[in-house]
């Protein structure tokens, strides 16, 4: 599956992932491969990304850049103020606002 986490202001994430957990309006939920299409809102909460093998592109908040990594069962951590999801076909987007801190388990 891929993902791409967006904020207003620039891309956070972008990549392969194994599962990405959310906070959505009804109570938090999993994405997992082959996930049957779907669109929600979202609440604030902590968003979880498992990474896969196939590459990602993150933005660091500590050096301000994009940096990129292969390492597959990564748990990348941030909370969002709220947003959208969308998966389709095993692709997700992933629309936020409020990301405070930046990703956390980068490094």
């Amino acid at each position: 599956m891929n993902i791409t986490v967006l904020t207003p202001e620039k891309e956070i994430f972008h990549g392969s992932i194994n599962s990405v957990k959310v906070p959505g309006s009804q109570g938090a939920f999993q994405v997992l491969k082959n996930h049957a299409p779907i669109v929600s809102s979202l609440e604030e909460g902590k968003v979880s990304i498992v990474t896969a093998g196939g590459g990602y592109r993150y933005f660091d908040i500590e050096s301000g850049a994009i940096k990129e990594s292969q390492e597959e069962g990564r748990t990348l951590t941030f909370t969002i103020q709220g947003g959208f999801i969308e998966v389709l076909n095993n692709e997700i987007s992933l629309l936020v606002t409020g990301v405070e801190n930046g990703l956390n388990g980068m490094g």
